[in-house]
């Protein structure tokens, strides 16, 4: 596989020469590829099985070593990949080689769809998200999409809350996406972290298998990067099935900014999709002795939050409602 994309805001070259793998980065990366021009990262993947050689290189920690500008880590993140990463130039590059240890490789095995996502993540999406944060973008758990009436609306909330329920709904109406779960800001601009969409239930389609009952798919409207208008914090109702809860209506009320940068940072960091990745961007800022050891999440939450309309939305039991119904509903007046 030879390829490139845009992610986070970055330009990643491709070069994966692993035939099984490239299949799997493939499937991520399906209509989504970038024009060719310069890299801002490039990533490959080696077809050799032999360990990086580090004689001579500083003990980093566990399994990591440095000298400078550049970082080797023993199966990154779990995924059965060693890294070297080298800091010393205009763009970034990783070389990657797979190298499990036996109870990685059963793990793979067993646990197909996770194991799927995580070497996506660390090839597609880690390298990226922290390079795109030495230009002062940090990662966000939440979704950027546009509605009918042209607004762009970034969605914030906890994992199984339903930002993806609402994001398919805006796509089959017409509407606009950066992402599914994962972008990158810096306070202004929302820009879409690489990832197919995750769709459960009629239209789910054929695709790989993933977590929580979903099948991956295809981007119908999908666009690089977004400037939202407003903040929309979602949560959900109890989860009482009984045939009282399913009348529930969904409440909308506008949300202190406060309360807004708490819960998208609060969403950031539970998410699953950036567990591994705090670890990994630690390692490479000390490791590399480049940009901070720690994204601006918080601040770039503030920022947003506190230029930005926040609305909460509170989704009841009953059928779902159109983003922009669900905004229509919420009262321009501030909370006292």
């Amino acid at each position: 596989m030879r390829a490139t994309v845009q992610t986070a805001g970055e330009r990643v070259d491709v070069d994966c020469r692993l035939r099984w793998l490239s299949r799997l980065l493939e499937e991520g990366t399906v209509g989504l590829h970038a024009d060719d021009g310069a890299p801002d990262v490039t990533v490959r993947v080696d077809t050799s099985a032999a360990a990086f050689e580090t004689g001579g290189w500083e003990v980093l920690t566990r399994g990591a070593w440095r000298r400078p500008g550049q970082v080797v880590i023993l199966n990154a993140c779990s995924s059965g990949l060693d890294l070297l990463v080298t800091a010393t130039g205009p763009a970034l590059d990783v070389v990657a080689r797979w190298r499990p240890p036996l109870s990685g490789r059963a793990a793979a095995a067993v646990l197909r769809s996770r194991s799927a996502l995580l070497l996506r993540a660390v090839l597609l999406q880690y390298p990226a998200m922290w390079w795109s944060g030495q230009h002062g973008r940090a990662p966000l758990h939440a979704s950027v999409c546009t509605i009918g009436d042209g607004r762009a609306v970034l969605i914030a909330g906890p994992g199984g809350v339903g930002k993806s329920t609402l994001v398919n709904a805006e796509l089959n109406r017409g509407g606009a996406a950066t992402s599914d779960n994962l972008c990158v800001s810096d306070g202004t601009t929302a820009w879409g972290v690489l990832e197919p969409r995750r769709v459960a239930g009629p239209d789910a389609g054929r695709g790989r298998r993933m977590p929580h009952g979903r099948r991956e798919a295809g981007w119908s409207r999908h666009v690089d990067q977004l400037t939202p208008d407003l903040v929309l914090v979602l949560r959900r109702e109890s989860a009482d099935t009984t045939a009282t809860a399913v009348t529930n209506p969904t409440t909308v009320t506008v949300c202190r900014p406060t309360d807004a940068a708490r819960g998208l940072v609060a969403g950031t960091y539970m998410a699953g999709e950036l567990r591994r990745y705090w670890a990994l961007a630690a390692t490479l800022a000390l490791g590399t002795r480049v940009g901070p050891v720690h994204p601006g999440v918080e601040r770039v939450a503030q920022q947003l939050t506190s230029q930005l309309h926040c609305i909460e939305v509170v989704l009841g039991a009953g059928p779902g409602v159109p983003l922009q119904t669900l905004l229509a509903r919420a009262t321009q007046t501030s909370v006292r």
